[in-house]
């Protein structure tokens, strides 16, 4: 296919947040903007879709939007109208008074705080630690488990190595793959626990999910006369790379619009100092009906386990095996998006595993560490050498950031190249 880049602007490898956010804002500026995007669909890893059975799900895991930055939500909000979701997660463990029982479990809402105590030591002697940990911090703080384990009280360094056990250590060994003894203690000393009885996930002042998709949303943020989408195409085909130049492939001259690249930096390079070591995800779908609305021929999945008033398999949006399980998760979409759909729904159980750079794999979390920040380096070094090129989003800068941040860096980004 004969593309002429240099009658674009600027170019833009990616059509997630990092890409159609940036693309927008540049050409709400009268910039034309070239947009290439290796998968068949726009919107990233935030893409939903309606599966088989009619339920909005996340391809890609839960996305859940959440910010303090008004800039951000307010171009958001451009695109979409949003449905008011507070996100609340449980974690779910055998409950030691079961006596190892199957069905006998105890769930509490993650971040730990002063509801959590009462479900996991009872209501009086939950409410004794409660107050004795307002009494020594002050209500509504968030203190880490360092801090909690440097207190002379017993009962509260006590309560800190709960904490550690029941919520942290065994989620983070299946979640990154590590060992107690590897896991960075920096880490661990920053896990909190909230004296609050707000069960809320995030804190954030606006939070919601766009009332009807995320790929709805991208779809008209990449709606625009100065725009065009590429899906299945890496702009990788185009280019050749020299020491300090892009060139045009075949065109024997150098690249002399910007290049926003959101991908894989080290895959940009061709993997020529090795790869960047990450985590991925193996997502598990799972519909379930019941008896009464199951499509025919459709085997009702467990007896055992009946759907929910108004169809719904668990308590809540998210649910953490934090103790057991071979899965981090459990993610019921309808939670999240206010669906109605009597007696169906669908949830996705998370894996995670090592990244090896397979066909249909996607890296998902950098592993952040001493050696591996210093393999990006090396990346980032022929990086500064192109003039033309700009790094930006979670996998370009090998670095993890929430939506909001992403949209935030994309929006800086195209105020700097207008």
């Amino acid at each position: 296919m004969d593309i002429r880049l240099e009658t674009y602007d600027v170019l833009v490898a990616g059509a997630g947040y990092a890409g159609a956010v940036s693309a927008r804002a540049l050409a709400e500026k009268g910039k034309k903007v070239r947009v290439f995007e290796r998968r068949d669909h726009i919107g990233g890893n935030a893409y939903d879709c309606l599966d088989g059975h009619g339920v909005l799900i996340h391809k890609y895991g839960p996305h859940i939007f959440h910010t303090n930055d008004k800039k951000v939500f307010d171009f958001l909000s451009r695109f979409t109208e949003w449905r008011d979701y507070q996100h609340r997660v449980v974690a779910n463990i055998p409950d030691p008074a079961g006596g190892g029982r199957p069905g006998w479990r105890l769930q509490y809402p993650v971040p730990f705080n002063l509801t959590s105590l009462e479900t996991a030591f009872g209501p009086e002697e939950g409410k004794k630690l409660g107050d004795k940990l307002i009494a020594a911090y002050g209500a509504e703080k968030k203190v880490t488990i360092l801090e909690l384990r440097q207190n002379p009280d017993p009962e509260i360094s006590a309560l800190a190595d709960y904490v550690y056990e029941h919520v942290f250590v065994h989620y983070t060994m299946k979640q990154w793959g590590q060992k107690p003894e590897e896991i960075d203690p920096n880490t661990t000393a920053r896990v909190p626990v909230f004296l609050s009885r707000d069960d809320r996930y995030f804190q954030d002042k606006y939070q919601g999910m766009p009332l009807e998709g995320y790929t709805k949303m991208f779809q008209r943020m990449l709606d625009h006369p100065n725009i065009e989408v590429l899906l299945n195409t890496d702009v990788r085909q185009y280019l050749s790379l020299e020491e300090y130049d892009i060139f045009l492939r075949g065109a024997g001259m150098p690249l002399s619009v910007p290049l926003i690249y959101t991908g894989p930096l080290d895959e940009f390079f061709g993997l020529c100092y090795g790869r960047l070591p990450y985590r991925t995800l193996d997502f598990v779908f799972e519909t379930w009906q019941d008896r009464d609305h199951r499509a025919p021929g459709m085997p009702y999945p467990d007896p055992d386990h009946p759907l929910r008033g108004g169809g719904f398999y668990q308590t809540h949006g998210t649910v953490n095996y934090t103790v057991d399980e071979d899965f981090t998760r459990i993610t019921e979409f309808k939670r999240l998006t206010g669906q109605d759909l009597p007696g169906v729904t669908t949830i996705v159980k998370e894996y995670s595993r090592p990244y090896i750079g397979a066909p249909q794999e996607t890296p998902y979390y950098a592993i952040i560490n001493p050696e591996n920040n210093a393999l990006y380096a090396k990346y980032k070094a022929e990086a500064d050498k192109k003039q033309q090129l700009y790094l930006l989003g979670r996998l370009a800068e090998y670095k993890y950031y929430n939506m909001d941040a992403i949209a935030a860096r994309a929006l800086e980004l195209a105020e700097r190249l207008a």
